[in-house]
């Protein structure tokens, strides 16, 4: 046999082998109805080009190493008693004055089936298959006047609970008929209207990057009414919305695109009620979003965004091609973020204007940021796919 004939028939065996992904390694393998549409990203050109060139990200400290998997949402309470936050395993949180993690909720009374893992054996990626049964907490706001905590689960829907924990109750899981299947963040009102976002109707938080690739706009931003107990859309076909936070006046709240990587603005009050205006393009995928004492908002950037997920998400065809090839979903993600996690966080104005800029490009110690959290001079920094809390202490400039 000659080198071209065995050239060719490597090949040719190579070729079978990603046409037919034997071991499903393909990250849609178990998705045969998958489509990919365009993702409507703003021009590369129209990325911010800012750049924290000392990589401030380094300076924060780890806390709680392997103690909590995957903090995705951090809050405090009405009496500044905290952090809680929302783990892995199903449970909400509480680190109390002994400076110990204590429970404090859960969303899921299937708790005898959820007990957590121990610490040496556990990860956030640990009950991934386990999530719809124990349930998966992500956003978490407490109502400034009655102390509740509300809670968007991602299977269990809208829920709240009391200042005094327990199983939380239900609120709502559908909308429109449509049973909500990716339920990511909330806020609430003075008056307890809840805002919450949905980020698909097809797939759910453990496909989170099969959503993130296919361009899915089934997204929405919903309402409900605490006194009609009716759930509302206020913004339909977004790709991927994301974290959601009110202003500090309560007249508008600023939601997420993080498919596209914008923040949108939409007001409830005012002559421009009822509308929405894009007011920022971000450097990558932006997660959650909060604001501060001053009113600006601090929004966690999952990673900057690389000219590979700009290009397939502008050609839908490239994307599904690469998708349907046996690279484990591990790689593929790797792929989309350049190669290695890295940590981003922006500060922004109301107006859409970027303040500040802290980063981790190499990943060293903030690999991932779900969420910022700012509180007495610190940022408390959570992500769902790190097991530690990561706090920078701001320098205060007066």
């Amino acid at each position: 046999m000659t080198f071209t004939q065995i050239f060719a028939a490597i090949f040719l065996l190579f070729a079978l082998y990603c046409g037919l992904d034997p071991f499903n390694y393909s990250p849609i393998a178990n998705f045969p109805n998958f489509e990919v549409k365009k993702i409507h990203t703003p021009a590369w050109s129209e990325l911010p080009k800012d750049r924290d060139q000392h990589n401030l990200l380094q300076n924060s400290h780890i806390r709680f190493l392997n103690q909590i998997q995957g903090p995705e949402s951090i809050v405090f309470d009405n009496l500044g008693r905290g952090p809680y936050t929302a783990v892995a395993d199903g449970r909400i949180l509480f680190l109390n004055d002994e400076h110990n993690w204590v429970d404090f909720a859960y969303t899921s009374p299937n708790r005898s089936f959820c007990k957590p893992l121990p610490v040496e054996a556990a990860t956030p990626f640990s009950y991934v298959k386990t999530e719809h049964i124990c349930g998966r907490p992500l956003g978490l706001r407490f109502h400034k006047k009655t102390g509740e905590l509300y809670i968007a689960d991602a299977y269990l829907g809208l829920m709240k609970v009391g200042p005094e924990g327990g199983l939380a109750t239900s609120l709502t899981t559908e909308v429109e008929g449509v049973p909500l299947r990716f339920t990511n963040d909330v806020d609430v009102d003075a008056e307890g209207n809840v805002y919450f976002t949905h980020s698909s109707e097809i797939y759910q938080r453990r496909n989170f990057f099969q959503l993130a690739a296919s361009g899915d706009d089934s997204g929405k931003v919903l309402k409900y009414n605490p006194t009609t107990k009716e759930t509302t859309v206020l913004v339909r076909n977004i790709q991927f919305p994301n974290g959601i936070s009110l202003s500090k006046d309560g007249s508008f709240f600023i939601f997420c695109e993080a498919d596209i990587g914008r923040l949108r603005k939409y007001w409830l009050k005012g002559e421009k009620a009822g509308t929405s205006e894009i007011i920022a393009i971000v450097p990558g995928p932006p997660d959650n979003v909060r604001v501060n004492e001053d009113g600006d908002f601090w929004v966690a950037i999952h990673c900057r965004r690389t000219m590979y997920s700009y290009i397939t998400g502008l050609y839908p065809w490239i994307s599904k091609v690469i998708l349907k090839l046996p690279i484990p979903l591990k790689f593929q993600y790797l792929i989309h973020i350049g190669g290695n996690q890295h940590g981003v966080i922006v500060k922004y104005s109301p107006e859409g204007k970027l303040l500040q800029i802290l980063e981790d490009t190499e990943g060293k110690v903030v690999r991932a940021a779900s969420e910022v959290e700012e509180k007495d001079g610190q940022l408390w920094i959570g992500s769902v796919i790190m097991p530690f809390i990561a706090v920078y202490k701001l320098v205060i400039v007066r």
